[in-house]
């Protein structure tokens, strides 16, 4: 009798445990509670960032686009001097959003452009997520306006770049100082996913995977082909 009450307890102490651990963070990104901001992915930008391979940079940011695209999340185009200076945004970003027409800025942080602002505000959202070229530059202006005026705001560090690594690292210890949480485009993808058996965006997630996720996505291709393998699965 001893035994099956400790048994008991036991069981009732498990079962409490699972019953808090229904409960995400509120610091958790999803699909509805956040607007992106695509700073300044633009050719002349890319020419001078060195902290990251630009083949790489371009991957992950057409990575982070399909995310937002995938989970339908308001997203906010923006280049800086497009047709004096900078040039177009890149084609593949653009293409994933072929019918909107990026804000083009002359102001180097974004924040300062009314429209842009004006678009945040409209969209209501209280998180951002931002990402940008240059981090020192075109990144931190945002990040700290937007925390300045009370938004919850992520940087995603790859797929942002700087002039160097020591101004891509400093600047995002500078944001994280001031209250950024730094994010990589393959965490926010998974982070909005959060749930393998969401069937809806499943093979969505997963084709992005495979396309810009690197050993990842290679796996995803392995395992199902070999063995029939599908994330979800009990």
């Amino acid at each position: 009798m001893k035994a099956f009450k400790v048994i008991f307890a036991a069981l009732v102490a498990l079962t409490a445990v699972q019953a808090q651990a229904g409960k995400p963070s509120k610091g958790l990104l999803t699909p509805t509670n956040h607007t992106l901001i695509l700073i300044d992915h633009q050719p002349q930008m890319a020419f001078a960032t060195t902290s990251i391979d630009i083949q790489t940079l371009r991957n992950n940011v057409m990575g982070l686009a399909k995310s937002a695209k995938v989970f339908n999340v308001p997203t906010i185009l923006t280049t800086v001097a497009e047709k004096s200076f900078s040039g177009p945004l890149f084609p593949e970003v653009q293409a994933v959003f072929p019918d909107q027409k990026p804000i083009d800025r002359t102001t180097m942080n974004t924040w300062e452009d009314d429209r842009v602002t004006d678009a945040v505000k409209k969209i209501g959202k209280k998180k951002i997520v931002i990402a940008a070229l240059w981090t020192e530059v075109c990144g931190v202006g945002p990040v700290l306006s937007a925390i300045d005026e009370g938004y919850d705001v992520y940087f995603v560090v790859d797929a942002s770049g700087g002039v160097s690594n020591v101004a891509h690292e400093t600047a995002i210890q500078r944001m994280v100082q001031a209250g950024a949480k730094p994010i990589t485009w393959m965490q926010y993808l998974l982070e909005l996913q959060r749930d393998w058996a969401r069937g809806a965006t499943y093979d969505a997630v997963t084709g992005i995977a495979k396309q810009h996720g690197g050993g990842y996505g290679l796996g995803i291709i392995y395992a199902k082909e070999m063995f029939g393998a599908k994330e979800g699965k009990k």
